[in-house]
């Protein structure tokens, strides 16, 4: 490698034509841009659903139904998985705190108890809700659940 073979590295140089300079640059004028509308102007940005200017799509099909903004969603998790999840980590009480760190569930989940499967032996569970099936079986084996 000497002086006359030295090349700048791939992507370091850019564009030659400084682009707005004057009409002598070669660029100057419109700088590129085209004559008028949105494109030419400064501050530009093209919104994500924008179509030019003809209706966007998810403005012109029909909405249906009802979303309720004050759903409440659950996470399930089902007897058979609480007890697989205390045989596994030999606990006798799951809270909320333990399956977040267990990676069981997520810190803003809102846990629900089913009723699939069975349990063996009695545990102290808390959850934010629970379906009756749930609550019987956890009953039946001597265990306790809070309802938080």
């Amino acid at each position: 490698m000497e002086l006359h073979n030295l090349k700048p590295a791939e992507g370091a140089v850019k564009n030659k034509k400084r682009i707005g300079r004057g009409q002598g640059s070669g660029k100057g004028g419109t700088a590129t841009r085209g004559h008028k509308g949105a494109k030419s102007r400064s501050g530009y940005s093209k919104k994500r659903n924008f179509e030019g200017g003809q209706m966007p799509i998810q403005m012109r099909l029909p909405k249906r139904g009802f979303k309720n903004p004050n759903r409440v969603e659950y996470v399930g998790l089902n007897l058979d998985q609480i007890q697989s999840f205390a045989d596994k980590y030999k606990v006798t009480e799951i809270t909320l705190e333990l399956l977040v760190q267990k990676k069981f569930a997520r810190k803003s989940d809102r846990i629900k108890l089913m009723g699939r499967g069975e349990l063996t032996s009695a545990l102290k569970i808390e959850a934010h809700a629970a379906t009756k099936t749930a609550q019987k079986a956890i009953e039946d084996q001597g265990g306790t659940l809070t309802i938080v």
